[in-house]
């Protein structure tokens, strides 16, 4: 179980590198829609930056991979949490299933992107996590 338990972190670093790609190919279409050349745009500049100047909808992509740095960062270490202790059947469910309504939230908001339909799924993964926590917590507090 502990192998298996990695697993649903591997999936997500794969997926995030995913949107990584569909962030990139979407912005320098974005930058050519727009007549942006990158060699004049000036030195320091951040993606955020680039909110007004690129269409919603692009920049949409660019969103959902900052929220893929963000929560993820949670999940990774009660993911291998719960594989060094021994997590059981439930929490590698859990962790698939938070997996699984991240890469729905990010297809979601990157195409369609409709605030309170996101955070219904935003709740739900939140909750997976939410309980993969408390039982890392349990299984650390009271190892023998």
């Amino acid at each position: 179980m502990q192998t298996e338990m990695l697993a649903p972190a591997a999936a997500l670093v794969l997926w995030s590198m995913i949107v990584q790609l569909w962030m990139t190919i979407t912005r320098f279409s974005g930058f050519k829609d727009k007549g942006i050349e990158l060699s004049k745009v000036p030195p320091g500049g951040r993606g955020s930056g680039l909110d007004g100047v690129l269409p919603d909808k692009t920049m949409w992509k660019s969103h959902n991979f900052t929220h893929l740095m963000e929560q993820p960062t949670i999940f990774y270490p009660v993911v291998i949490i719960l594989a060094q202790v021994g997590g059981g059947i439930w929490d590698l469910r859990l962790a698939w299933a938070y997996v699984a309504l991240r890469i729905i939230h990010s297809v979601y908001q990157s195409t369609v992107n409709i605030i309170k339909n996101r955070a219904m799924l935003f709740f739900a993964m939140s909750a997976c996590l939410l309980l993969l926590a408390i039982h890392a917590v349990i299984l650390t507090l009271f190892a023998a």
